[in-house]
């Protein structure tokens, strides 16, 4: 996906631009009706709105809906994918973020001793 909009005036198909202002963890961001969160934040130049729990910064990778990247929450609605979801005007979005785990570590798998079973019963 690109950043960029196309200017009304170089636009063949002759649309007019309906703005719309949403909020972003309470900064207002500006953006055309018929755009999705995720195009309203491309173009004001976020590329990534979120982060995993290693720290990776995540935002948009499909652009389809497939791949969960791009999570935002609206309103009390969490879990909305922003490529999927068309931005209206006063939204209030508000990006996530997995926090990183501390202390804990995985659990050994149980494991079998194949040796100590097999001399049982003789």
């Amino acid at each position: 996906m690109s950043p960029r909009r196309v200017r009304a005036e170089s636009d063949a198909v002759g649309r007019r631009d309906r703005p719309l202002r949403i909020t972003v963890d309470g900064e207002p961001v500006d953006g055309i009706a018929g755009q999705t969160i995720a195009g309203v934040l491309l173009a004001a130049d976020r590329l990534a709105w979120r982060r995993q729990r290693s720290g990776a910064p995540r935002g948009v990778f499909c652009g389809i809906g497939v791949c969960f990247e791009c999570l935002v929450t609206v309103g009390d609605e969490r879990d909305v994918r922003a490529c999927q979801r068309r931005a209206r005007d006063g939204d209030a979005v508000t990006t996530q973020t997995r926090e990183p785990r501390t202390g804990h570590a995985p659990k050994p798998s149980p494991r079998r001793n194949i040796d100590a079973s097999a001399g049982e019963g003789k």
